[in-house]
């Protein structure tokens, strides 16, 4: 058997390659200091059995060009120099239609141009070997296969150290912020080369991968010496072998490894860089096919009934309709906003929160002086999914975030609402705000972005690959306020801060815990620094007493937990600060990202028209206490102490939720609370998908 398969040999060994260094890796993940799991015979055994079925479908994919490259390739090409030229040229043709496909010119720019390069060498290789003799030909396959196989061992083992490191960061397997990594290569790359040694990374990548290339050497060049075999049975051995990706692709589930309760029993269950493929695969969800639904008139019903409040006003009797007249029966208040969304501000930080590590000394204080909210949760996990729940108001949808899509412009945004009320509106980033999409996003929306480009050299007194310090974010701000200021009319500046994230550096003087520390705590206390200083600088500017300062945190800092939702990992904090039109007190109302919009609104007394799903939290006779936790496919809603879950493939779950920890104190029924979350998000998913959330 093992002889009738001897030309496939390089196949047999890749394949045994990827399940090694997948069950090493899975192995070492298991051991990681941020694993929290409770081995047990069947978790064991659901994490290995499961990941060798994806090792195995991983495997299919990966040996796709081998098969290739061994079925096509007989005596004869060698023997006739102009069709070893046209075959090469023609796998160099697919190979390049196949990867500008995957990954058009838009995506990754650095992965493209090496991807090109190399194609283009192998194809100038061929042309070379033209006026070569057969033997020589044959030779330089070998060297060929040679190469090809030791850039596979760098690339697994490579593929291998970054999984630790993902882990290290997000607890989790590929998903879409990998996905995210392939595309902002220049951001993502450096902040690798300023958060860890990746000189002594690649070198010892290397040297591990010299070492495993050595040992599989032999056999897979052997296999070219001896790779005569009758024509029928190559055929035959080649179609099956194509089969095998095929039936992975239609037959294997994602899914298939949610087999526990522990999430991270579940990750490590998966393959890498088979999660990276599903995740780039599903970059928006269908709702209609994977979720939960209601008849759609039934989902509008409790939708409409869920946004009606004493203030509201629908104005049409079209159940799938939810616009709606917010009126107030005081006077408009057109008071400035300066919306500050804060990276990575996790509410435990603080120390109104139990923090003892005196982190957030100016939010602190900030927060006795303010409006604070304190039982506020975040839209998802990432940045674009925070900008999202700021902007549009809207529960999170399956899939990537709104601001990451398509034909994302002229949608229903608090920008809309404002300049429609003569407001200026704005969208000021410490970085370059192609990142994430977020100029294609707000620049169609109608704000003015602003970024780093903005900012003179000479002025920028510190910067890494995410952007500039804060304070020189803050002081660009402070500029562009006054300029605000200057045209008499009142402003809208969203402003969004970098330094809290990895590498963690910023400049050194400013706080107690030295820059090269690298650590969160001096990103969390040099961002509280900035903003501290940003607010006393802007007490002495004139706009300053008519102007209501929002600060709020895009998400938390970590989402890993125990559970797919562990809601504690969701708990954010928002302040509002106008001393001299707001009254200091805490508000612990349960309350969504999404309703700080509409309760923004409410500070100024607006009359407008509303497609928000969010509500005014001080508007009585509304339906509060509810909030919205989601990842890209997990979409969760929380009303008082019950968690309803939704899930592909039209999967739900309902617990009572631990605040604390985070952890499921028991599953329940609830069929009420179960419908209102379908609702929501079917309704949302619809309006978005049918053009139906735009700005009017």
């Amino acid at each position: 058997m093992l002889k009738l398969f001897k030309r496939f040999t390089p196949v047999l060994i890749l394949v045994l390659l990827i399940i090694s260094i997948s069950i090493v890796t899975r192995t070492v993940l298991i051991f990681h200091p941020s694993t929290d799991l409770a081995l047990s015979t069947r978790t064991v055994l659901g994490i290995y059995g499961l990941g060798l079925l994806y090792d195995l479908s991983m495997a299919s994919f990966a040996s796709i060009p081998f098969v290739l490259y061994i079925w096509v390739y007989n005596e004869k090409v060698y023997s006739k120099p102009y069709i070893y030229v046209l075959f090469g040229a023609l796998i160099t043709l697919l190979g390049t239609l196949l990867f500008t496909n995957l990954f058009p010119a838009d995506y990754n720019k650095l992965l493209y141009k090496a991807i090109v390069i190399y194609i283009a060498l192998r194809l100038c290789f061929y042309l070379f070997l033209w006026k070569k003799g057969e033997n020589f030909r044959i030779k330089w396959r070998r060297s060929i296969l040679a190469i090809d196989f030791f850039i596979i061992c760098w690339l697994l083992i490579f593929n291998g150290v970054s999984e630790w490191f993902f882990w290290n960061e997000f607890s989790t397997r590929y998903n879409f912020i990998a996905v995210d990594y392939l595309i902002y290569t220049n951001e993502v790359i450096g902040n690798i080369k300023e958060s860890y040694p990746l000189p002594t990374l690649i070198l010892g990548v290397t040297v591990v991968a010299t070492a495993v290339f050595l040992l599989i050497r032999k056999p897979v060049i052997n296999s070219v010496s001896s790779s005569s075999q009758p024509a029928l049975q190559r055929h035959l051995i080649a179609v099956a072998l194509l089969i095998w990706p095929v039936a992975s692709f239609y037959l294997v589930k994602s899914d298939w490894r949610q087999f526990s309760s522990n999430a991270f029993a579940n990750e490590l269950a998966g393959n890498g860089l088979y999660q990276f493929g599903v995740a780039f695969n599903n970059n928006e969800l269908d709702y209609n096919k994977f979720y939960k639904q209601l008849p759609a008139k039934e989902a509008f019903t409790i939708l409409r009934k869920e946004l009606s409040a004493p203030n509201a006003k629908f104005i049409s009797n079209d159940v799938f309709n939810i616009e709606r007249d917010i009126t107030s029966d005081k006077p408009e208040n057109k008071k400035n906003i300066v919306l500050i969304s804060v990276e990575s501000l996790s509410a435990d930080f603080m120390k109104a929160f139990g923090n003892t590590q005196n982190i957030t000394p100016n939010l602190d204080s900030l927060a006795n002086h303010s409006l604070f909210f304190t039982n506020l949760y975040a839209s998802g996990t990432r940045t674009v999914r925070g900008l999202e729940a700021l902007s549009l108001g809207i529960t999170p949808t399956p899939g990537q975030s709104v601001v990451k899509r398509p034909n994302n412009g002229n949608l229903f945004t608090i920008g809309s609402v404002l300049r429609s009320k003569g407001y200026i509106t704005q969208y000021v980033y410490g970085g370059y705000s192609y990142f994430d999409n977020m100029k294609e996003f707000f620049g169609t929306n109608g704000y003015e972005v602003i970024d780093r480009s903005a900012i003179p050299l000479e002025k920028i007194h510190y910067e890494n690959v995410w952007g500039v310090a804060d304070e020189d974010l803050f002081s660009l701000a402070l500029n562009v306020l006054d300029k605000n200021s200057a045209q008499k009319k009142p402003f809208f500046t969203h402003i969004m801060t970098v330094s809290n994230h990895r590498p963690f550096t910023y400049p050194d003087g400013r706080i107690d815990i030295p820059s090269s520390s690298q650590s969160r705590e001096g990103g969390v206390k040099y961002t509280d620094y900035a903003i501290g200083t940003f607010i006393k600088q802007a007490q002495k500017h004139a706009w300053f007493k008519n102007t209501i300062f929002v600060i709020v945190a895009d998400h938390c800092a970590s989402s890993a937990g125990k559970t797919d939702l562990p809601v504690n990992k969701y708990h954010i904090p928002c302040l509002v600060y106008s001393p001299e039109y707001i009254q200091p007190r805490n508000e612990n109302t349960l309350m969504a990202q999404i309703d700080i919009i509409p309760t923004i609104l409410g500070f100024l007394n607006l009359d407008y028209r509303s497609k928000f799903f969010g509500k005014d939290i001080f508007q009585p006779g509304a339906n509060h206490n509810c909030a919205f936790v989601s990842t890209y496919q997990s979409l969760g809603f929380i009303e008082n102490d019950t968690l309803s879950i939704l899930k592909p493939v039209r999967h739900s779950e309902q617990y009572i939720q631990n605040f604390t920890d985070g952890s499921i104190k028991k599953s329940v029924v609830h069929k009420e609370a179960l419908k209102k979350t379908i609702a929501y998000y079917q309704c949302a998913s619809w309006l978005l998908s049918n053009k139906k959330y735009n700005a009017m």
